[in-house]
């Protein structure tokens, strides 16, 4: 999983080396994040307890996540999208109750999303490059094309 390091509050860079991937359950599971960075720690926090609350089961966990987030009155104001993925399986889950599991398992989200995911599919396809350097080229593609997204990227992965 890789993402960029930038964070705007409307046309404003905030910050530039903001890290957007956290490791979960024992670092078999990586979630990053796109939107209000309070936001996305809050559920950062919920989906770890989902994970314990599960042993792992990362489909319950993610469904489970997405129901209390639509429901749930404070969770429901969350502003944030989640790319959460294990070695097998890769989702994007939204608040408006949206779990997704892409056909590819390729998964891109923000402002910068697209491009990524355009480019991503298109290295996956004609290229021999592995994941972590799709992840890498595909987020320096959108960061020519993006000005929501910059060149201050960072890669994880799971062994």
């Amino acid at each position: 999983m890789g993402s960029d390091g930038q964070v705007t509050f409307g046309d404003t860079v905030m910050k530039r080396g903001a890290r957007k991937i956290r490791r979960l359950h024992h670092d078999k599971v990586l979630v990053g994040f796109a939107g209000a960075t309070a936001d996305a720690f809050t559920l950062f926090e919920r989906f770890e307890k989902k994970l314990e609350e599960y042993s792992g089961n990362l489909s319950r966990s993610v469904v489970e996540l997405a129901k209390d987030w639509r429901t749930d009155r404070v969770l429901r104001r969350l502003e944030a999208l989640l790319g959460i993925m294990d070695l097998e399986r890769s989702f994007v889950v939204s608040g408006s109750g949206d779990v997704v599991e892409p056909d590819d398992g390729i998964i891109a989200i923000g402002s910068g999303g697209p491009y990524a995911l355009a480019a991503a599919r298109a290295l996956l396809r004609h290229t021999d490059l592995g994941p972590a350097e799709v992840a890498r080229e595909a987020l320096e593609l959108a960061a020519d094309i993006c000005v929501y997204t910059n060149r201050e990227i960072s890669v994880e992965t799971i062994q």
